[in-house]
Formats: C-alpha cells, sequence, structure tokens
C-alpha cells in the first residue's frame, strides 16, 4: 500500500494485526522486510504493526531531494496522519531511531505513547568542539569516498561486522546475502545522502526534551554505531531513558539477538 509523504512522494507500507499500534522505522539502506523477526511476533501478541519503506527505499519512490533527515522524520509524520495513529510506540532502528528522535523533535508526542530507540545513529555522530565523543570527518570522508568508488565493496565490508559474527552471534549466510541485497536495491543517490544526514545531524537538544517513556538499546559490539559515541550517550541525555546494553551485540541486533530485544521491547510496551 501507498501513503504520501511531506512533499507527496509516494511511499510504500504495510500493517498487520489489531490493537495497539507499533510503527517500526528501519534503517538506512534496509527497508521493511528487515522487521520479520519483529513483526509476526507482535501481531501474535495482540500488536498492530507498521512499517513502511523510506524515500529512495524498497518500493518507495526515488525522489531527487528530501533525504534530509528532517524531512524524513516529516514523512512518518505524514504516515501517522495518514493511518491516523494515536497512542502508537515508535521503534527505530540505526538511522531509524534518528527520525524518531527527529519527528519528536519537530513534531512533539501528541500521536506517541513511546520510543525505543534501537542501535540508534545518536545523539551525534561528527567530532566538533563540542562534541570531542563524535568520530572524526576525515575518516567519514574516507568511508564515503569508498561508497562512491566501489559501493559493493563498501557494502561488502559494512555486512562483515553488521552482525558482529566474529563473537559468535549465529546469523545464516543466507539472512548476511539477503541483507546486501536490500541494501543494494536502495538508490546509490538516495544512499549517499542519507549517509550524510547520519553524520552530520545533531539530536542533542531534542533528546533532552523527550516527554515519554523511552527504551534505548544498543550492542557494545557495535562497529556501523560505536557504543561509546552513540547508546551511551543517547541514554545519558534521554530523561528517565530505560537503557539495555548487549555485550556481544553488533549493529544488526534486531536479527542477530531478536529473541532477547522482542523479549525488552514487549517488556517495555507492558511496564
Amino acid at each position: 500500500m501507498f501513503f504520501e509523504g511531506h512533499d507527496g512522494t509516494r511511499l510504500w507500507y504495510e500493517e498487520y494485526g489489531e490493537g495497539e499500534p507499533l510503527v517500526f522505522v528501519s534503517s538506512a539502506m534496509l527497508f521493511t522486510d528487515m522487521w520479520e523477526y519483529q513483526i509476526p511476533y507482535f501481531v501474535e501478541r495482540g500488536y498492530r504493526c507498521i512499517a513502511f519503506d523510506r524515500r529512495g527505499h524498497g518500493r518507495s519512490d526515488r525522489p531527487s531531494g528530501g533525504y534530509d533527515t528532517a524531512s524524513t522524520s516529516d514523512d512518518l509524520a505524514a504516515l501517522l496522519e495518514h493511518l491516523d495513529l494515536t497512542g502508537a510506540t515508535l521503534i527505530g532502528h540505526s538511522l531509524g531511531g534518528a527520525e524518531v528522535a527527529c519527528y519528536l523533535a519537530r513534531h512533539g508526542s501528541g500521536r506517541v505513547r513511546r520510543a525505543a530507540f534501537v542501535a540508534a545513529t545518536l545523539p551525534f555522530m561528527k567530532q566538533t568542539e563540542d562534541n570531542p565523543q563524535g568520530l572524526p570527518e576525515t575518516a567519514f570522508e574516507q568511508s564515503m569516498e569508498l561508497l562512491r568508488n566501489d559501493r559493493p565493496r563498501w557494502m561488502a565490508h559494512q555486512a562483515q561486522v553488521f552482525f558482529a559474527t566474529h563473537l559468535g552471534n549465529d546469523v545464516h549466510p543466507l539472512l548476511i546475502d539477503f541483507t546486501i541485497q536490500q541494501v543494494m536495491t536502495c538508490a546509490p543517490y538516495a544512499t549517499l545522502q542519507v549517509q550524510q544526514a547520519v553524520f552530520h545531524t545533531d539530536h542533542r537538544a531534542g533528546l533532552r526534551e523527550i516527554d515519554i517513556p523511552t527504551l534505548v538499546v544498543h550492542g557494545a559490539a557495535d562497529f556501523s554505531a560505536p557504543i561509546d559515541v552513540t547508546g551511551r550517550r543517547t541514554a545519558e541525555l534521554i530523561p528517565g531513558a530505560d537503557y539495555k546494553e548487549y555485550p556481544d551485540a553488533g549493529h544488526g541486533l534486531y536479527a542477530s539477538h531478536h529473541a532477547r530485544l522482542n523479549a525488552d521491547l514487549l517488556e517495555f510496551l507492558k511496564s
């Protein structure tokens, strides 16, 4: 099914089940299929599960603009308005978590009951004078140069550490291959633009103003969003956040640690 984003872009969404709404916001370069371990689980437990493909991703249209986090969070707002959702829980992974944070900062929590940030690229990835914990821009530009010049090689390198299989996490090679297939179907221009948004967007002020129950889940072995830069600092900034840390989890913990993550999310929903 399709809905119109904030600027009329046609975006794909799916919904399953009935009950309290859960809105899953996907990672950069991935789409609704990434939630295969979460959506059936929560539908079977009486929740209405909704997910959508970000612009330039999956089955959604590929416009030439609107890939900054403010614009993509406005697309999320358009989905909630399209479905007239209230009392929703927003669950965002990686860039999806940043978009949830940006949505709350721009639109408030009137439609939202709770938020869960899973391996989110928050609060601010870029190293600056007032953000010394961030990552150096030179390292980011080197990564982007490889992405521009050899996207398949860049994707393959990321996949090697995405699920932290070197720590013994049991992720089937077919799932790893499918993840690579998903990211390779993302529009190349969109891939570059969302990576820029991930690195350059500062969410610190908005996180301090979050006024709803919040869960932060992060893996200590996350290569894509190092925990000292992201998860631990995010939990410190959000008032009253519930923080869960998985010692051996990488960025792809929604799959590698799906049983534990689902249980933690369910406990959060029922708390």
